[in-house]
């Protein structure tokens, strides 16, 4: 057993020497294999081991009894114990989410919270191989992927590990026999009322009996297979994601070019920027990816509505991921006294923007086509202040050249501006006047002249870039 389990960490690369574990701690029978083998090769793996347990709240006094048997276990041991008592169900009603993802929620990110906290390497929990193959058939039923259909991953996000998910549930049995000890049981993972526990009591026996008595070994060697596979396509995606996807606080977009990729590629692509910009690793289905294919076949303005609060929108035949709100960006304002402004750096949005006044300046010194993130204005023009905001309701400019006003929102359609961008984009104003919608117009208000003694500089960057 403990050769077996030391060989795939080492396969896996799961834990260095000299790490500290974090192990997950239900009290159930994998959670307590897991720590009593890691405690038998910690000093084989020269590790340190802790603990940490959720209560969930959810039956009564065995949830209570869960968590005193765990903090018996950890005194036993002799390692630290981190416990957290959580209402799952109230969480999950606030958080309008299902009871089990509202759970896995909140483990993870305690567990997350912990490891930071108390400087663990990494985060082990019990998944072993019967998980797997109730994982796989689950997914499979429920449609998937092939990364789903991978199952669950040895080693994720740099710091979860799964060291006994070489071990199937009759080893784990037979080693807590072996060992005598007496784990906590959670008499719920007998209630058929769960998908998850008819295809634990019901389909996996029932296909080992009458087709395949190593099923769940099957199974296993299947979702490794399918990972290897899925690792060289996910290689391929990065790739590809990085060309043509662009990332910013308030949006991801796809472009358009993106989307007459292979569909392998592009489907993965939009799952990675929907979990990217959501944070949520859950909830997205293959039927959400492609109502996002289908509609970059529609025309642009049109939206739809994904889970974890996330709007999909065609601008042009580019796909603009965002959150369904953006009331507090378009009431952003910054406002500076003129007589402050030299030297000045401002952050708005994703935006630096960089004020300089150059006296008595020399015009054939000054290149003003150089650089279209650069403009120069009549300093002495300007009044009190600069103000630099998001547009609002009925903006109008006097684009250089002309006499005559224009509506901003006329001026967005010409130059085909895509919606969302139109309330992201900067605005600088002069005494409440527009003066340069950023990257699209300048006034003609305060345009340089030749007469003109002093100018302001203005300078903008989007950081990242």
């Amino acid at each position: 057993m403990y050769n077996k389990v030391i060989h795939y960490i080492k396969e896996n690369n799961l834990i260095n020497e000299g790490e500290r574990v974090l192990i997950a701690l239900s009290g159930g029978p994998d959670s307590v294999c897991l720590l009593n083998i890691l405690y038998e090769l910690k000093s084989k793996l020269r590790i340190e081991l802790g603990a940490v347990h959720i209560n969930h709240l959810l039956r009564g006094e065995d949830s209570d009894g869960d968590e005193e048997y765990v903090k018996a276990l950890c005194i036993k041991y002799d390692i630290p114990c981190y416990i957290k008592r959580a209402d799952v169900n109230k969480f999950a009603e606030k958080q309008k989410l299902s009871s089990e993802v509202a759970g896995r929620q909140i483990r993870y990110d305690f567990f997350e919270k912990i490891a930071q906290e108390q400087k663990f390497n990494k985060i082990a929990t019990a998944h072993n191989a019967n998980d797997q193959a109730e994982t796989l058939i689950f997914r499979l039923i429920r449609g998937s992927g092939l990364d789903g259909l991978g199952g669950i991953k040895s080693f994720r996000d740099g710091k979860i590990i799964r060291p006994i998910l070489c071990l199937n549930r009759a080893e784990i049995e037979e080693y807590l026999k072996e060992k005598q000890i007496e784990a906590r049981i959670d008499k719920t993972n007998f209630e058929k009322v769960y998908n998850r526990n008819k295809i634990r009591l019901d389909i996996l026996p029932y296909i080992k009996e009458n087709f395949n008595k190593d099923i769940i070994g099957t199974i296993n060697r299947t979702a490794e297979l399918l990972q290897i596979d899925n690792g060289f396509i996910e290689e391929e995606v990065l790739k590809v994601y990085g060309k043509y996807c662009i990332e910013s606080e308030e949006c991801f977009i796809i472009k358009k070019e993106a989307f007459i990729k292979n569909k392998a590629i592009l489907t993965r692509i939009i799952r990675r920027a929907l979990i990217r910009y959501s944070k949520q690793n859950y909830d997205f289905e293959m039927k959400h990816i492609y109502d996002v294919i289908n509609l970059s076949n529609k025309v642009t303005g049109k939206k739809i509505n994904l889970p974890n609060n996330i709007l999909a929108e065609n601008v042009y035949g580019d796909l603009i991921i965002k959150k369904h709100c953006l009331d507090e960006l378009k009431q952003r304002k910054i406002e500076i006294q003129k007589s402050k402004i030299d030297g000045s750096v401002i952050e708005f949005g994703d935006y630096n923007i960089e004020f300089s006044v150059i006296k008595n300046y020399e015009r054939d010194k000054i290149d003003f086509k150089a650089n279209d993130n650069i403009k120069f204005f009549d300093f002495d023009k300007i009044i009190n202040n600069i103000i630099i905001r998001n547009r609002n309701n009925g903006d109008k400019l006097i684009p250089i050249g002309m006499k005559g006003s224009k509506k901003l929102k006329d001026i967005f359609i010409n130059e085909k501006v895509p919606q969302n961008e139109r309330d992201l984009l900067p605005i600088i104003c002069f005494d409440n006047e527009i003066s340069w919608v950023v990257g699209i117009k300048i006034s003609d208000t305060y345009k340089v002249l030749y007469d003109n003694k002093n100018i302001l500089k203005v300078k903008i960057q989007k950081r990242g870039k």
